[in-house]
């Protein structure tokens, strides 16, 4: 019996990948990477086999937050080239069978926008109302008590008006005023504009935040996440806005949306993706890159495999015909994989990072591979503050030192955790800046890029990109596509700190994963009989797992009989 699937769609099958395009490559030598330097290296994703491409971020900006601070949605960035290289971009991707997917940054502005402007110029100009701009408290003080993720507060006084505007990210990045329908308006024409270009959908930047009670109440939870989630994320207002996103532009065309949804449970995966609800076809949730850390509050915790099992096992779970999975490990949000969550030594590297790669392509869902990711980069090693350039590193780099925590430790803190791991420039080749530009880059390159980059990829069979090609033939072969991704999951030995296994089912077909997360070999005993091995990181044939010694970072999956 086949689990419940719900309506097959194009992306189901396909895997993503997410281009940093100020980190991918530079074509004009300036260090910054740019839209023709992308144009230039689509045969690397057409070789990987990833058939879409999510972009993040090329609209005109001031780059207070690299390109999620937009100045205009409707015209490119000169520093990553014009609206005829995007044109250009969209149609050779398109020849080469890879559709793009565009970041939609709609929950806040740059403070730069024409509408902020015109909003911020007098308290009756007609877009005053196109932001949220309030009175202080009777003692002066903030409208309320909600915390931004890049400043201790959310608002900002502007002086010439004495009201505040409300921002949950960088002062610089005010937050729309969804509740006013012209500003909606706008944001669907302007989705159109793209659209009508053949994009392939979008990625939504925080989107379960665009929903703000009216009444703006004080925050009462402290201690999990950004004082005043509680109040504007994943509310009713959200889901009613993006319903009406749905009717007005996207049920006009056939496109993946995936929403970026911190703070969200699998019922909120349910109630965004399940196709009958008409919102979007997948959501990021944060869940299992929260296991190691509690982000906002700069806090690193050791890395518990039980917890992360049960986490993705709810998930598999719960939305199995009534949602959508997004996988990933990683995205310009989060240091690299291999760093954290592997072994990043010359001796385990690419073990570790295959073993990471074919434990999330195995699942159900539709996977995302971020850039250097099938190159299996490492974090790089930041020696001061001042080389990074993140605005959440330095943010929380204040906060711990506020706190009385070291300088050693709060570089360790980010040194493990930055963003800026995984914005560092692509590594190409062993020439100067790794063949990523001709100059010096906007962001210093890791140092190990002699031995870890593409070209040495290419020319290796054994490669980390050639084990992350198979993974994605797998999930578009006649023999294994439906398994991989309509099979039901099933978790085995919950309680096991050291290998992650686990089944998936799809009518007689069933496939075993296992794969050990730990540097040592381990000995483990399966009740499952062997028809064929499809996938080992090792060059050993497993034809039993009754008993199987399971190398360091082994990674195993395996046709077993469904009986």
């Amino acid at each position: 019996m086949n689990p419940a699937i719900i309506q097959r769609q194009w992306w189901h099958n396909a895997v993503v990948y997410q281009i940093y395009p100020r980190s991918f490559n530079d074509s004009n030598g300036d260090g910054i990477g740019d839209i023709p330097g992308i144009i230039a290296k689509l045969d690397h994703i057409k070789q990987l086999g990833a058939k879409i491409i999510w972009l993040s971020p090329v609209f005109q900006s001031p780059m207070d937050d690299n390109g999620y601070d937009i100045s205009d949605y409707c015209a490119i960035a000169p520093e990553f080239g014009t609206m005829a290289d995007m044109d250009s971009l969209i149609a050779q991707a398109a020849q080469r069978g890879i559709k793009i997917v565009m970041d939609l940054v709609v929950n806040h502005t740059s403070d730069q926008h024409p509408w902020f402007i015109e909003s911020k110029s007098s308290i009756d100009n007609p877009k005053r109302d196109w932001y949220i701009w309030k009175d202080a408290k009777a003692d002066g003080s903030e409208p309320n008590n909600w915390e931004s993720f890049f400043t201790p507060k959310a608002w900002e006084f502007d002086v010439p008006s004495e009201q505040y505007y409300l921002h949950l990210f960088s002062e610089k990045q005010p937050d729309l005023n969804w509740a006013n329908p012209e500003v909606r308006d706008a944001i669907y024409q302007m989705m159109h504009f793209w659209l009508k270009k053949g994009l392939g959908g979008f990625r939504m930047d925080v989107i379960n935040m665009i929903g703000k009670p009216a009444d703006y109440p004080d925050a009462s939870i402290f201690d999990q996440g950004v004082a005043g989630w509680e109040h504007w994320a994943n509310n009713g207002l959200c889901h009613q806005y993006l319903r009406e996103m749905h009717d007005q532009v996207l049920q006009h065309y056939d496109v993946l949306t995936v929403g970026e949804t911190p703070f969200t449970t699998p019922l909120d995966g349910q109630f965004y993706s399940n196709p009958a609800r008409n919102e979007l076809s997948m959501i990021f949730h944060f869940e299992h890159v929260s296991i190691d850390r509690e982000e906002h509050n700069a806090v690193k915790k050791d890395f518990n495999l039980v917890e992360y099992k049960a986490i993705m096992n709810k998930w598999q779970t719960q939305l199995q015909g009534k949602g959508w999975n997004s996988l990933y490990w990683s995205n310009h949000d989060q240091p690299r994989p291999v760093s954290r969550y592997g072994d990043d030594s010359d001796a385990l590297r690419n073990r570790s990072a295959k073993m990471l790669g074919t434990v999330l392509h195995m699942m159900s869902g539709t996977p995302y591979v971020y850039q250097g990711e099938e190159l299996a980069m490492t974090n790089k090693t930041f020696h001061a503050i001042d080389e990074f350039n993140d605005l959440m590193a330095k943010f929380h780099y204040q906060k711990m030192i506020a706190r009385g925590i070291s300088e050693t430790q709060a570089m360790d803190y980010l040194n493990t955790f930055s963003r800026d791991h995984a914005r560092v420039p692509m590594q190409w080749n062993a020439e100067q800046h790794a063949g990523f530009s001709t100059a010096e880059p906007w962001l210093a390159v890791n140092p190990n890029y002699p031995k870890i980059n593409a070209e040495v990829s290419y020319a290796d069979p054994d490669s980390v990109f050639y084990h992350y090609q198979n993974l994605i033939k797998l999930r578009e072969s006649e023999a294994y596509g439906d398994v991989l991704v309509y099979g039901q999951f099933e978790l085995i030995d919950p309680e096991d700190a050291e290998v992650f296994a686990y089944s998936r089912t799809f009518g007689n077909k069933k496939i075993l994963v296992i794969a050990n997360f730990t540097g040592a070999a381990l000995t483990r005993h399966y009740q499952a009989a062997v028809q064929q091995q499809v996938v080992n990181n090792y060059s050993d044939r497993v034809e039993q797992v009754q008993s199987v010694l399971l190398q360091p970072y082994q990674a195993l999956v395996l046709e077993v009989s469904s009986d």
